[in-house]
C-alpha cells in the first residue's frame, strides 16, 4: 500500500511539475509578446501619425484615426497574450462578446460619445484650432478624440467634453473672417444725442481695424432711468475683435471726458413735505 501511495504522490508531482513548466513557459511568451507587442504599438502609432500628417489630412480626423487605431492595436495584443497563456482565444472571443453587450448596455453613454465624435468629424461643425463655446465652456479646440473633444480655455484649463453632447448640443464656433462687436454707453439726460453719435463715429472711422463694410452702426438704444443709452455696432476681423472691443471702450471714456459729454450715474430725488 505504502509502495502504491509513493507512487501516486510521484506521479502527482510529475504532473504538477509538468503543468508549472508548461504555465512558466506561457507566462514567459505572454511577457515577450507584451514586450514586443508594445514596441510594436509605439512603431505604427507613430507610423500613423507620421502618414496622416504627410496626407495634409484634416487634424480633426488625423487625432480621431491616431487614437482608434490604438485602441484597435490595444485590443489585439490583449488577444494575442490571452492566446500565449493557452486560452482559447474562439472561447475568449466569445465570453468578450458577452461582456461586451453587458458593456454596451452599462456604458451606453460612451458609444454615444462614439457615435457623437463620428457625426463631428462628418459634418464639421468645429475643427481643431476653432475657438468655440458649448456645454458651459469657452476654449480652444486641441484633439478630438474618440469619446470626449479637448478644449484649452484662454486661462490654460484643459476641459474634456463628452462627444455626445457636443454632437447633440448648442456649439458656437468664432473661428469665422469677422465678427462684430457692440457696446451700449449711457450719457446723461440734456446732453447731444447727435453730438455724441459724432464723436463715436470719428473714433470708429479712425481706428483702421474697424471695418467699413459692414458699415458701423450707432443709434438711441433706450431711455433708461438714469441715462440714455447709445447702441455701438462695429465690425472687426477674427484677430482683432479683442482688441478693438476694449480699446474702443477706452477710446470713448477719455473722448467724452475731453467732450465734456457726462456719463451718467444712479441718483435718487427725495421730496419732503
Amino acid at each position: 500500500m505504502e509502495e502504491i501511495n509513493i507512487s501516486r504522490i510521484e506521479k502527482m508531482l510529475e504532473t504538477l511539475l509538468e503543468s508549472a513548466e508548461h504555465l512558466g513557459i506561457a507566462i514567459i511568451k505572454a511577457i515577450i509578446i507584451f514586450v514586443i507587442g508594445q514596441l510594436i504599438i509605439k512603431l505604427i502609432n507613430k507610423f500613423v501619425k507620421r502618414l496622416l500628417s504627410k496626407k495634409n489630412i484634416d487634424p480633426s480626423v488625423r487625432t480621431f484615426t491616431a487614437n482608434l487605431v490604438n485602441i484597435t492595436l490595444i485590443i489585439l495584443l490583449i488577444i494575442s497574450i490571452v492566446g500565449a497563456l493557452g486560452i482559447q482565444t474562439t472561447s475568449f472571443a466569445a465570453l468578450l462578446a458577452s461582456v461586451g453587450v453587458a458593456l454596451g448596455m452599462a456604458l451606453s453613454g460612451n458609444l454615444s460619445n462614439f457615435a457623437g465624435g463620428l457625426i463631428i468629424l462628418l459634418f464639421k461643425p468645429f475643427r481643431v484650432g476653432d475657438f468655440i463655446d458649448a456645454q458651459s465652456a469657452s476654449g480652444t479646440v486641441t484633439e478630438i478624440q474618440i469619446f470626449h473633444t479637448i478644449l484649452n480655455t484662454s486661462d490654460n484649463i484643459r476641459v474634456y467634453i463628452p462627444n455626445g453632447a457636443l454632437s447633440s448640443g448648442v456649439v458656437k464656433n468664432f473661428n469665422i473672417d469677422k465678427r462684430r462687436a457692440e457696446w451700449i454707453i449711457g450719457i446723461e439726460y440734456g446732453e447731444d444725442f447727435d453730438r455724441a453719435k459724432a464723436v463715436v463715429e470719428k473714433i470708429l472711422r479712425e481706428d483702421s481695424r474697424v471695418l467699413i463694410d459692414p458699415a458701423p452702426f450707432i443709434a438711441l438704444n433706450a431711455l433708461d432711468s438714469s441715462s440714455v443709452n447709445l447702441i455701438i455696432r462695429a465690425w472687426a476681423n477674427n484677430a482683432d475683435y479683442w482688441n478693438v472691443y476694449f480699446d474702443m471702450n477706452k477710446a470713448i471714456y477719455d473722448a467724452f471726458n475731453k467732450e465734456n459729454i457726462n456719463f451718467p450715474f444712479p441718483q435718487m430725488t427725495i421730496h419732503q413735505a
